[in-house]
């Protein structure tokens, strides 16, 4: 409980562009999880359309995400990042605003198709903003705090949207409010905006989109961390798609639970792991992540015991917060500063993990049916543990860079000398 108290302490000066990006998500999170973790439901059983469409629409939103990610955060280093944070905030709130309309399968897969491209655009500019304003020795502190946010706002969001009728076949309010959250974020951030943006204006990048490519996609341990997260991303899209449609479609008060314990599982596991893993690399920690994301997988398939089935999302979680949090943090350590958004766009290419896996769920759902969920998440799990090659030998890379230089800063100034 004390070194509770202390996070909070920490927390407390973070700069106020620092604790509006954090709210914002909090507020965005909320939203998001109002509505889109039902989209599944709704679309099977509200709409009539068979799973393997269904996992296709769903997917369709990471494919997008996948193309349009790099661009997105290369534009923030070239732009500014609030230009391109509101408009991608102020598009999403549209977006959801067309689910509420849509009819026909195509305007589905065209809403997830925008949907996929604000979150993708939105997202790296938004991490990339935090790292800039935030003191290298205080960004694992901003990134947790960032991703208590995005929990607190999953523990909420589902209970909202559950009272709002999310997932039914009529009701088209949890739609409406979250749109309505979206909005009120694009204006606070065009209040920042014009309160703050003269503390990054210098930090505007001139390098050329081409030159931007060169260079991250030439940073081997970069490269390796992004190959392996590409499993990672796909093991966690299943969370929204794969299981929603699994558990959702006959126990959707069972699947509501789940995320309720995914939350508190990172509110009550995520201060003590990351206390530990700092006695480890970050990518052993991405390591320790595959692991424990795989066997959460298997245990989501394996199991129809509520407790049983709670105990494998606390694993499931484990891996989450070991994954996402401390691969954040790995980015800004990696990442030139006039390259950060370019790096955190370019980390949206796992995207692509997520839209395959969220399609291959759906085949499988639909292939081999929702009796066999053992095999199922079992085929799911092997392809998660993929990962762990990957991380590994973009852990001998990292070691060996931190050799040569003695320290992460050192690590950091090679990088800036390859562009």
């Amino acid at each position: 409980m004390n070194g509770f108290i202390q996070k909070l302490r920490a927390m407390a000066d973070f700069h106020p562009v620092a604790w509006g990006v954090i709210i914002g998500t909090f507020l965005s999170r909320t939203g998001f999880f109002m509505t889109i973790p039902f989209l599944g439901i709704y679309l099977g059983k509200g709409k009539g359309i068979d799973p393997a469409t269904v996992g296709a629409i769903l997917a369709a939103s990471f494919l997008v995400g996948t193309l349009c990610s790099f661009v997105g955060g290369a534009l923030s280093d070239r732009l500014g990042r609030y230009p391109v944070m509101i408009a991608a905030m102020a598009a999403w709130s549209l977006t959801l605003l067309g689910f509420a309309f849509a009819d026909e399968i195509w305007q589905f897969f065209l809403m997830s198709c925008l949907n996929g491209l604000c979150r993708s655009i939105f997202e790296p500019t938004a991490r990339a903003l935090l790292a800039d304003v935030t003191p290298p020795e205080r960004r694992t502190d901003a990134f947790h705090a960032r991703y208590f946010a995005i929990n607190i706002g999953g523990a909420i969001g589902p209970l909202v949207g559950l009272k709002l009728g999310a997932g039914s076949t009529s009701s088209l309010l949890p739609f409406y409010v979250s749109a309505v959250i979206f909005a009120i974020y694009a204006i606070v951030l065009v209040v920042f905006m014009l309160s703050f943006r003269h503390e990054l204006q210098e930090k505007s990048s001139g390098t050329p989109m081409k030159q931007m490519i060169r260079i991250v996609f030439t940073d081997k341990v970069f490269l390796y961390f992004l190959l392996g997260n590409v499993f990672l991303a796909g093991a966690y899209s299943h969370l929204d798609t794969t299981l929603s449609q699994f558990i959702g479609h006959d126990r959707i008060e069972a699947y509501s639970f789940l995320f309720i314990i995914n939350t508190l599982s990172v509110l009550i596991l995520q201060y003590p792991l990351a206390k530990l893993m700092k006695r480890f690399s970050s990518l052993t920690a991405l390591k320790a992540g595959c692991l424990l994301f795989g066997l959460g997988l298997f245990g989501f398939g394996l199991f129809d015991n509520l407790a049983l089935l709670a105990l494998s999302m606390v694993i499931f979680t484990a891996g989450e917060i070991l994954s996402f949090v401390i691969g954040d943090v790995l980015i800004g350590e990696i990442a030139p500063s006039h390259l950060r958004g370019a790096y955190y766009g370019a980390s949206g290419f796992a995207f692509i993990g997520q839209s395959a896996c969220a399609w291959f769920g759906g085949i499988l759902l639909n292939l081999l049916g929702f009796g066999q969920g053992p095999l199922i998440f079992a085929i799911l799990m092997l392809l998660t543990f993929i990962a762990y090659p990957f991380f590994h030998r973009g852990q001998q890379l990292w070691e060996l860079r931190l050799g040569h230089t003695g320290t992460n800063e050192g690590c950091q100034g090679m990088e800036l000398t390859k562009s």
